[in-house]
């Protein structure tokens, strides 16, 4: 990957959230949930998530993730995903969210 300034990472709004509803999406083609996200001042955003190989909705409630914020909105399976969240892939290319090993206020933005 080439490098990038420090101006190009400004431009990505990376904020913390905090899930406040998960539930299967069950238009997906591939498994997914609906999340609702509480961003503080921003308000709760949705956004579709293929992650359910590690997580049931019951354990994403409460759980702060960290979510990308100035993307334009887009259609996934019939949902209207305002937020991207994050994560990576673990080595049987399924989802891992990135999170907090301590709480942070919701709409707090990564420096």
């Amino acid at each position: 990957m080439p490098e990038i300034e420090w101006s190009d990472f400004e431009k990505v709004e990376l904020r913390v959230g905090t899930i406040v509803e998960a539930e299967p999406n069950e238009k997906a083609r591939k498994p997914a949930y609906v999340l609702k996200v509480d961003l503080g001042d921003l308000g709760v955003k949705t956004s579709s998530a293929q992650i359910t190989d590690h997580y049931a909705p019951e354990d994403l409630r409460g759980r702060q993730v960290l979510c990308v914020c100035n993307f334009a909105p887009k259609r996934i399976a019939g949902v209207k995903s305002e937020v991207l969240v994050t994560g990576a892939h673990d080595e049987n290319g399924s989802v891992v969210l990135a999170g907090f090993t301590h709480p942070v206020p919701n709409g707090t933005r990564l420096l």
